[in-house]
């Protein structure tokens, strides 16, 4: 008679793998090498979306940004030039190279937006073109013999400028981040803040902070609430680091694209009537320094995927519910779907 098999205990089904110390050198430690090997070998793509009002140096701080002119203004150059009646969408795609790095960079422009005595729905464009590339994201997705790589023209980043008028943001301009954080990284920046004092700057960005939380308007970076979690040394840095960034938003930016001398070294800046010299990278001045290490060198990966991962994704879940809804309701037939109909009003 045989004996019946027994079942290994709960706990023992449920351990994980068993840490093994080596004997010998094996070599896979180089994987980060090979990984960094092969991705070097194309660029990294990374697509920014500028929204404000015309005249608020979008163009000057994306090129000091990337301490280069990859776009022109879009701003009237003379009185008699025709003002735009829509919000156009204007987009431009640099390669840009560092240190052997390769940044395909997209920067859409917004030229029109909020330029109009009657402003309602200037927004629409926006919203759709991200929607849009979105769309097409996935349908190159769902395609049976889909591409190996496919092209990514998702938003990665919306660069909201807000005028310096030093009291309160404009409805318009909260109902349009609003729209804009619910399916895109939206980071505000107070354009040409050097127009106001240091006293004015701080009660400003103060009001702005308290608006943004008030409506309920989501910007990035994201706070984590997995807060039951035991972090390391490591997360607990990049939290702090998160914390940081987010107590600057909205950061108070001056962009430039000429260089003046100071102690005989030329920088990035501009000389004042009082002939007082702004320097975009002096801290004192203004923020810029530390928005270009939020975007370039710290967050530039995290824009990436939290677009892939949060909002695509998001995007993606509620097509293909309504798409296997849809597709749900063709199946019943005409007679079923009426029928069904007939019984939810009754």
């Amino acid at each position: 008679m045989s004996t019946p098999a027994v079942a290994p205990p709960a706990a023992a089904q449920q351990e994980g793998p068993k840490k093994v110390p080596l004997t010998g050198y094996v070599g896979f430690d180089s994987l980060p090498q090979q990984i960094e090997k092969k991705l070097l070998k194309r660029p990294f793509t990374f697509n920014v979306l500028l929204v404000g009002r015309t005249g608020l140096g979008k163009s000057t701080l994306v090129n000091t940004l990337f301490s280069a002119h990859l776009i022109d203004s879009k701003g009237a150059k003379k009185a008699a030039d025709p003002t735009r009646q829509t919000t156009e969408i204007v987009n431009v795609t640099h390669v840009i190279e560092e240190n052997g790095v390769k940044l395909k960079l997209t920067i859409t422009d917004t030229p029109g937006y909020g330029d109009q005595v009657n402003n309602e729905n200037c927004w629409d464009p926006i919203l759709k073109y991200i929607r849009e590339q979105y769309s097409a994201y996935l349908r190159k997705e769902l395609t049976p013999t889909r591409e190996r790589r496919i092209p990514d023209t998702r938003v990665h980043c919306v660069l909201f400028f807000i005028a310096p008028t030093g009291h309160a943001l404009a409805p318009l301009d909260i109902f349009v981040m609003k729209r804009l954080s619910e399916i895109a990284n939206v980071v505000p920046v107070i354009a040409k803040s050097d127009s106001l004092t240091m006293e004015e700057r701080i009660a400003f960005k103060r009001r702005i902070k308290e608006e943004i939380e008030f409506h309920g308007i989501r910007t990035y970076p994201y706070v984590e609430v997995e807060d039951d979690l035991v972090l390391s040394d490591a997360e607990r840095a990049e939290r702090a680091l998160v914390q940081q960034i987010r107590e600057m938003i909205p950061f108070a930016v001056v962009g430039s694209e000429r260089n003046v001398v100071v102690d005989g070294k030329p920088v990035r800046g501009r000389r004042t009537r009082g002939n007082f010299i702004i320097n975009v990278e002096n801290e004192q001045h203004c923020e810029f320094g530390a928005l270009r290490n939020f975007l370039t060198r710290t967050h530039l990966q995290d824009l990436i995927e939290t677009t892939a991962q949060i909002h695509y994704e998001t995007f993606r879940t509620r097509q293909l519910l309504a798409l296997k809804e849809s597709t749900s309701i063709a199946n019943r037939g005409p007679v079923e779907s009426a029928a069904g109909s007939t019984q939810v009003h009754h």
